[in-house]
């Protein structure tokens, strides 16, 4: 019995540190881990410097994650507010640029070297202190950010009264709580933080031991097979005239070109999913389903995208109808004019393709639909809407 016992708490425990995450975040209470870091001023920042500020607040953030860019200006704003009522924001660069994989730098032309944050800082004309910890990453691990926005907000005697997101929504359009705000204005009244932690959304920690995926996707890079050959205008011509009668996708693309680099498994995973069945992508952080196809997701800037299947069904969010189209397809040939809408799909995004099967008259907003698949060619469908008259 007691063996039993002894093993059934071996296995709890190797459990249990097992579900601990690598590195964990800094917990509430606790006192401000010191730094002394460079910044973009050319200047060592220490702890120590802000001992006479009221409250300190610690945003861990990057220059290549787009979520982060979009958070620049609010970082900005809040710095120049809140500097006046004598709070300290420090803003850091926590990444290791060694591990950033070529296709996270899709939204950057620089990197998140001490070098590179200068050059952002210079461009996007940033005033706040902005300091590096990317080499050693000992400050980074003693704060535990998650992802790019994260911040960490200390009281008068440097403990941690709040860590998490700085609001609830990247699109500023979408904004309705500023949980970074609010815990510095309550600690201004002397109130208790209302919300003392949230979750994070953004580009997640690059750790050193993600070099190793860097290396990874690079030899896969440099291992596939690659065929140029030259094309001049009478090739282009052939091109665009479509002898076959194929569906033919031209996508003009650079080596230079960060976001070309992305988006070219995407075009490839679109070219050869047609299975005759409606699919989307989704996010596996958020849950968020995507169309059209994009390199990460548009809520929380996750890149871990999977295709997933979605119901055919949905109702006529918005319509048009046009007279001319000017494009060489065998699935556009339909008779003028061609009826174009937006789809709210039962349990996917909202979806932009030919509705057929009525006449322009007879469509109506909320109208049920149904989707399907026109075959172009060879393992190639394009989808389109029809009327669901078993739904009316």
């Amino acid at each position: 019995m007691r063996r039993t016992l002894t093993a059934l708490l071996l296995l709890l425990t190797s459990a249990s540190l097992q579900a601990q995450p690598a590195h964990p975040i800094l917990g509430l209470g606790s006192p401000a881990p010191d730094f002394a870091l460079p910044g973009v001023d050319g200047k060592v920042h220490r702890l120590s410097d802000y001992a006479a500020s009221p409250i300190l607040v610690v945003i861990f953030t990057c220059n290549h994650c787009p979520i982060a860019q979009m958070y620049e200006q609010r970082i900005e704003q809040f710095y120049e507010n809140y500097s006046k009522k004598g709070v300290a924001v420090v803003a850091i660069q926590g990444n290791d640029p060694k591990a950033i994989r070529i296709d996270e730098l899709d939204s950057s032309d620089v990197s998140d070297t001490l070098d590179d944050m200068k050059i952002r800082v210079g461009y996007k004309r940033l005033h706040y202190p902005y300091l590096y910890a990317g080499d050693t990453l000992s400050v980074t691990s003693a704060y535990g950010p998650q992802a790019t926005p994260h911040v960490f907000i200390f009281d008068r005697t440097r403990h941690l009264r709040y860590q998490g997101r700085f609001d609830n929504s990247y699109r500023i359009e979408m904004v309705k709580t500023r949980d970074a705000q609010n815990a510095v204005d309550a600690l201004l009244a002397g109130r208790d933080v209302p919300v003392t932690h949230t979750g994070v959304f953004g580009c997640s920690t690059k750790w050193p031991e993600k070099s190793l995926q860097r290396e990874e996707a690079e030899r896969k890079i440099e291992s596939a097979p690659v065929h140029l050959e030259n094309v001049d205008a009478a090739g282009l011509k052939r091109l665009r005239a479509n002898p076959g009668g194929q569906v033919t996708l031209i996508d003009f693309w650079a080596t230079w070109c960060g976001p070309c680099r992305a988006v070219s498994p995407i075009v490839e995973q679109v070219a050869t999913s047609y299975e005759g069945k409606l699919k989307v992508q989704q996010c596996e952080h958020c849950g968020t389903k995507l169309f059209y196809p994009k390199p990460c997701c548009v809520e929380c800037g996750s890149r871990d995208l999977k295709w997933v299947e979605t119901k055919p069904k949905g109702k006529v969010y918005s319509f048009t109808t046009a007279s001319l189209v000017m494009m060489n397809l065998p699935g556009w040939k339909a008779d003028l004019p061609v009826i174009l809408c937006l789809v709210d799909l039962e349990d996917g995004p909202r979806m932009y393709a030919q509705l057929t099967g009525c006449a322009p008259e007879d469509v109506r907003f909320g109208m049920p639909v149904e989707a399907y698949f026109e075959k172009i060619g060879e393992n190639i469908g394009i989808p389109k809407f029809r009327p669901d008259h078993a739904a009316r």
